[in-house]
């Protein structure tokens, strides 16, 4: 089975745009997308919650979707450009976007729930990002004591 959407014909501009209006329709203050080389590398937008105002910061991960796109040996060899793995990366963050907003809208979960690895908490740093250089210290498992 191929990677999803690496046929899309929609750019990652024109799909980085659709979650633009998704994140305003779900009260978005603010949206940013960040650069590298000329291609949309991460989109960073702020919301209200119940806790205050938190920034989230969405990236597309282009060189792995490159890599996996090269790997496939379903994906023809015209499909494995560093272009079409950008709009494959962004195509498949608007899906999981769309989802993540449709839990919230449904009342299962709230904004920092589904989005929180991507919350930034410093300059370049998200909870995941700090969680995994820690080595995940708070997420150890340990069994009850009988």
């Amino acid at each position: 089975m191929a990677i999803l959407n690496y046929t899309t014909k929609v750019g990652a501009a024109a799909t980085v745009a659709e979650i633009h209006k998704k994140l305003v329709r779900a009260n978005a203050s603010a949206i940013m997308n960040e650069y590298e080389n000329g291609v949309i590398a991460r989109l960073s937008f702020r919301v209200r919650t119940q806790h205050g105002e938190h920034a989230f910061q969405l990236p597309a991960n282009v060189d792995g979707v490159f890599n996996a796109m090269q790997r496939d040996p379903h994906i023809q060899k015209s499909y494995k450009t560093r272009e079409r793995a950008a709009a494959v990366a962004w195509r498949i963050m608007k899906d999981w976007v769309e989802a993540q907003l449709a839990i919230i809208e449904a009342d299962m979960a709230t904004m920092p729930q589904v989005f929180l690895p991507y919350m930034q908490i410093g300059p370049d740093e998200t909870v995941y990002s700090r969680f995994e250089k820690q080595g995940f210290p708070a997420l150890t498992y340990k069994e009850p004591s009988k």
